[in-house]
């Protein structure tokens, strides 16, 4: 919204400014006022123009296609200067000069914005800039991730560091869903909010919101990747199709759910645990459980014992697409009670 004030206030000033040079000076302008107008509104339309191209473009690949332009330049010039074409007339003389100057300027320009910033270490050795940001790590969240809360205890666990961006595309969504007549839709969007509070009064965390929205992106997994690439960050979700497309397109995430289970604590038949009884089972008999992890426990014999706190022994596990699945026994002295 920000950005779009800035444009209509910026083609407002061209209108003005081609109205008073039409005033001011009107022997520049022959056609009047109307036409200092058109004069200044085609102007600001085409520097918009040109605006809207340069979607996406980067202060770093505008540094890189200056330092192209420059360098592409110089070598023309070399050449210029090196009395190759001495003896050919000076019409045909400037022709190559044009040549020259625009192919080298054009070819440096491409080689140096696909060039990374290793490589102008070999042109000019010794010198190396450093970041001024207090962390190079920047860690690009989405929705589902955010809503999901456990990114917030990472960070203050100091399991992760450096910068959180949230775009601002993001936490308009999680405001939607927080809007929701679904209460467990809206219940889920309060907690994203309270989520992006308790990192941002964490003082060891730097919290961002980026503005960058990509107009040529529609759906918000795309907009994510797009961002993740534009800035280097590592894209966190629990989404596993968003997942696929970033690797797809080789950035760099972690998918919190998958994390989770691989760090789930292995158990093993003959184990010990202590449970609630928290409702029935399926079979007769049975009386299921959770661990703290969520993963669910069937235990044999328990079908009666619903709301007590016991203590079961591990017979097996059984993994699903869901999850893990324990199925246990109750020790002696609880099948005893």
């Amino acid at each position: 919204m920000a950005l779009w004030v800035l444009r209509i206030s910026f083609m407002i000033l061209c209108i003005l400014g081609g109205y008073a040079i039409s005033q001011v000076r009107p022997d520049l302008v022959d056609g009047g006022s109307l036409q200092g107008i058109a004069i200044g509104f085609g102007l600001g339309g085409l520097l918009l123009a040109i605006d809207e191209m340069l979607k996406g473009f980067s202060l770093r690949a505008f540094s890189a296609a200056t330092f192209g332009l420059v360098l592409g330049s110089v070598i023309a010039w070399l050449i210029d200067r090196s009395q190759l074409f001495i003896y050919v007339d000076e019409s045909t003389r400037w022709i190559i000069r044009l040549a020259m100057f625009v192919s080298f300027s054009y070819i440096g320009m491409v080689l140096a914005m696909r060039s990374n910033k290793e490589d102008f270490y070999l042109i000019i050795p010794f010198v190396r800039f450093a970041s001024q940001n207090k962390s190079e790590n920047l860690h690009l969240l989405d929705t589902s991730v955010i809503v999901d809360g456990r990114i917030a205890d990472l960070f203050e666990m100091k399991f992760l560091e450096g910068v959180i961006v949230v775009p601002r595309f993001v936490l308009k969504e999680l405001h939607q869903i927080a809007d929701s007549q679904d209460p467990a839709r809206r219940a889920r969007g309060r907690r994203g909010l309270d989520t992006l509070s308790r990192l941002q009064r964490d003082s060891h965390n730097e919290v961002k919101i980026h503005e960058y929205d990509p107009t040529s992106e529609t759906v918000v997994d795309a907009k994510l990747v797009r961002l993740a690439q534009i800035l280097g960050a590592r894209l966190y979700t629990n989404d596993y199709n968003l997942g696929r497309i970033a690797e797809l397109q080789s950035v760099p995430f972690v998918n919190l759910s998958a994390m989770a289970q691989a760090l789930k604590p292995v158990l093993l038949p003959g184990e010990i645990l202590s449970l609630r009884i928290v409702r029935e089972g399926r079979d007769k008999g049975q009386g299921i459980g959770y661990l703290g992890d969520g993963t669910m426990v069937v235990v044999n014999q328990a079908q009666s014992l619903v709301g007590q706190q016991v203590s079961v022994q591990v017979l097996n596990m059984l993994q699903t697409g869901a999850g893990v699945i324990v199925f246990a026994d109750l020790k002696p002295e609880a099948a005893a009670l």
